[in-house]
């Protein structure tokens, strides 16, 4: 049995959490691979609405086994404050969520440190969503970080205490207030109640799944244009957000990956700072940002807006070997008359497929225009009786990328999906 692997190929908010959801039923094991609580995966069934930001988004499903992997970092005022909300409804945590004892803690330094940083950058800004993400990593390549399993260890307050006299020592050089103490005593709460979990070591419990056989899904954060090494540096995320982070994320070899799912949006949005050569600056951008409820899960933050982009899905479909295309709220485009799709992008004069090296490059779309199918797809279950003009626009999108599209999602609840067969 192999791993299969979910993951966005935008600038994230794709939607990945109510996939998961719905792919969850045909795993017994979901397991998130990278990323932290900057992420916001929302959920939607039987007239409720959740968002995660640390658990996968298989939690709401019986009989899953839902594995925070070692590429993940954790802020456990955040996991404990999630948990809750969900113990509060019936949902059995402690039994469904297993912990990666190499999978590194956020602190509250962390989150100081973050702050301080961005505050620095002044108009550079990246746009963090100020959550200690980026420091933690630092600390974690650095060598310097604290891990999971360290909480059980008898030094765990001295090695807690040598790393935030060390974030103290650094926020010297930043002129900033803060004052820790509260939410350190929170912090500690946490921990205490991490320590309820089943801390694992994943790499050993995900290969010995595998060879019993067992069908895992691997779930991502953020979107493949914001990976650390692939995206639109330097205003990108801490981590591996495309399918070989699930590798080092879970500790699986390259010959375990199977399907490989890319969800993109009908249309693109962006939240922060960075690179959006089809962003939409203009009542148009308004009009989807409205339609579309682009506003961030985790920040509350009203996302960028803008046409489809075919240049970068094909980037990220070919960095991530995706086989399988997922579309998500296409009915957000259901009011508009014509649609407009990016093609090519225009650099310096000449007309190129690529995206380009240099994040400040100054890209200039070529667009190709599409007619609206004027219809509210919302209330349609199955692949006949979607309007004409809307699969010419998905069979374009198939034809240039080279990859089908699987599933169509058509609203934010579980039901509103369509699982195509040819």
């Amino acid at each position: 049995m192999k791993v299969d692997v979910v993951l966005g190929l935008q600038w994230g908010d794709e939607g990945k959490g109510k996939i998961v959801d719905v792919l969850a039923k045909n795993y017994p094991v979901i397991a998130r691979f990278q990323g932290g609580p900057n992420a916001g995966h929302s959920l939607q069934f039987e007239d409720k609405k959740f968002v995660l930001h640390t658990i996968p988004s298989g939690v709401f499903r019986k009989n899953t086994q839902n594995i925070i992997g070692n590429g993940v970092v954790i802020d456990p005022i955040i996991f404990m404050e999630e948990c809750l909300k969900l113990e509060e409804i019936d949902v059995p945590v402690k039994e469904r969520i297993f912990i990666s004892k190499k999978a590194h803690l956020i602190l509250p330094s962390h989150r100081v440190i973050d702050a301080a940083s961005e505050e620095a950058k002044g108009a550079s800004k990246i746009g963090s969503t100020l959550k200690g993400i980026g420091p933690t990593y630092m600390d974690k390549t650095g060598r310097n970080g604290i891990r999971v399993g360290d909480i059980l260890t008898p030094d765990f307050a001295d090695r807690y205490n040598t790393l935030k006299n060390k974030h103290i020592s650094t926020l010297k050089q930043f002129d900033f207030s803060y004052d820790l103490q509260e939410r350190e005593a929170q912090w500690f709460e946490a921990v205490e109640y991490l320590k309820e979990f089943q801390l694992i070591d994943g790499e050993y419990v995900i290969n010995h799944l595998l060879q019993e056989s067992k069908r895992v899904l691997a779930e991502g954060a953020q979107g493949s244009l914001l990976d650390i090494d692939f995206g639109s540096y330097p205003f990108v995320t801490s981590s591996n957000t495309t399918c070989a982070g699930a590798c080092t994320g879970l500790g699986v070899a390259p010959k375990q990956i199977g399907s490989v799912y890319g969800i993109f949006k009908a249309y693109c949005t962006r939240v922060g700072s960075g690179p959006f050569p089809t962003e939409l600056n203009n009542s148009t951008g308004e009009m989807l940002r409205e339609l579309g409820s682009e506003f961030g899960a985790t920040t509350g933050r009203p996302r960028r807006t803008g046409w489809l982009d075919l240049v970068a899905l094909k980037y990220a479909v070919m960095i991530n070997g995706v086989d399988q295309l997922i579309m998500m709220k296409a009915d957000v485009l259901d009011t508009f008359e014509t649609l407009s799709v990016a093609i090519h992008y225009k650099v310096d004069g000449k007309i190129t497929d690529c995206v380009p090296y240099d994040t400040f490059a100054q890209i200039e779309p070529v667009y190709k225009e599409f007619k609206g199918w004027k219809r509210d797809l919302t209330k349609i279950s199955k692949e006949e009786d979607l309007p004409f003009e809307f699969m010419n626009y998905v069979r374009f999108i198939e034809k240039e990328v080279g990859v089908p599209i699987m599933i169509i999602s058509l609203g934010p609840d579980r039901d509103q999906t369509i699982i195509r067969t040819s």
